[in-house]
């Protein structure tokens, strides 16, 4: 079997890899005779092509010969080769409109898709995921943009760090006042972003006292979804109904939009489950986030504020608490600042990539060489010109037209 990785086409390109080069050497060697690779030439990447080839790994500009090719992000329409399995995160299973002619395509040219993101085990656990490094430079992001807010300190963007070490030392730098800070999501984004309060050496304290209590240095709240939605009906709150029924639920995030300063959003969202605030909330004089790093960023979703998502090169905007408009970042100490940067990982794309390849490594490589592999099929959008039925869904979002 003969694997390509593929140039990465979407504009700016990502400088991620699904593999270094030292796990594709050993992969190679591990699966002698089974396995190939070819890595198409690419300015761009954050391991450059001499780095493969110093591991043995071909460098080709045509990598059509390939019977299966791994990319990151989105693959560029017009660059989708016909027939061929692919894996990558098309970004299209909450129905992003923008990427309803990529699957299209990918069913108009009889692709097999398989999309990182519902690639799980037996228990229904993700095995691949960025989510960690996502989580930590969406932390770091939020204290640069507080530094940035306040005139308190000034640190290094994270792109700008050798690694994750040099991230760490930066975070010496910041100063800050007794600020309550609201973290969401239990998952790998919130747990990364985690690592950077811990490094920081802010103290957790619980719902209760985030929201009574006065503190003398900085705190965080972790919200679960059971701390700021309750049933419609009677104010409970069940799990599992939730998770299945999530239009019973209304929001009551209101009370830690009052009580905190910083918000890190890390939350999976669905799109039937309620928004954390409407709009209109942020007029309210008592409505005190004044820095949302939302590290999600679900676009039109659980947080209104994410008006558009943001760049590594332009990480923030502000939005006005009256008009609820996108303005430039920083020109007022009134509005909200939002950091709504959507491929965050690529700031430290080495070290995302070596923890993404050894994932890839344990789970998917061997899968390759199962027959009717499960958890490849779990995962598999479409095939032959069709959805799959975990994916029949998706079948009125595809035949919609512009």
């Amino acid at each position: 079997m003969k694997i390509g990785i593929i140039r990465e086409g979407k504009n700016p390109p990502d400088k991620r890899v699904p593999f270094t080069p030292e796990q594709l050497k050993a992969i190679k060697e591990e699966y002698a005779g089974k396995l190939t690779f070819q890595v198409q030439s690419s300015p761009f990447r954050s391991f450059t092509d001499q780095e493969f080839l110093d591991a043995g790994i071909e460098i080709v500009d045509d990598i059509s010969g390939c019977d299966v090719l791994f990319g990151v992000k989105e693959v560029p329409i017009d660059q989708l080769i016909e027939g061929k399995t692919y894996f990558f995160f098309s970004h299209s299973l909450k129905k992003q409109a923008y990427n309803r002619k990529l699957l299209q395509t990918v069913l108009d040219k009889n692709i097999r898709l398989i999309d990182y993101e519902v690639l799980k085990d037996e228990e229904g656990n993700r095995v691949v995921a960025f989510g960690r490094w996502a989580g930590i430079v969406g932390a770091y992001n939020a204290f640069w943009t507080y530094g940035k807010k306040t005139d308190l300190f000034d640190l290094k963007r994270a792109n700008e760090c050798t690694d994750l070490k040099e991230l760490h030392s930066e975070l010496a730098k910041v100063q800050l006042p007794p600020v309550k800070i609201v973290l969401t999501g239990s998952g790998r984004v919130g747990n990364g972003a985690k690592e950077v309060l811990n490094s920081l050496k802010i103290r957790e304290v619980s719902v209760h006292d985030f929201l009574h209590l006065y503190f003398d240095e900085p705190v965080y709240v972790k919200l679960s979804s059971a701390d700021y939605n309750r049933r419609k009906s009677d104010g409970g709150f069940d799990k599992q109904e939730f998770y299945s029924f999530p239009e019973r639920y209304e929001s009551h995030f209101q009370k830690f939009a009052e009580a905190g300063e910083m918000m890190i959003s890390g939350a999976y969202w669905d799109p039937d489950a309620p928004r954390l605030f409407e709009l209109k909330a942020i007029a309210a004089d008592d409505f005190q986030l004044s820095v949302i790093a939302d590290v999600s960023c679900d676009v039109g979703g659980p947080i209104p504020t994410t008006i558009t998502s943001s760049t590594i090169t332009d990480p923030v905007y502000d939005v006005d608490r009256q008009t609820g408009e996108k303005l430039p970042a920083f020109g007022s100490q009134t509005s909200i600042s939002v950091m709504a940067v959507d491929n965050l990982p690529c700031e430290l794309p080495r070290e995302a990539s070596q923890e993404f390849g050894t994932q890839l490594s344990k789970w998917v490589i061997p899968a390759l060489l199962e027959e009717n592999s499960g958890i490849l099929e779990r995962a598999t959008i479409a095939r032959d010109g069709d959805l799959t039925i975990e994916f029949i869904y998706l079948t009125d979002f595809v035949n919609q037209h512009e």
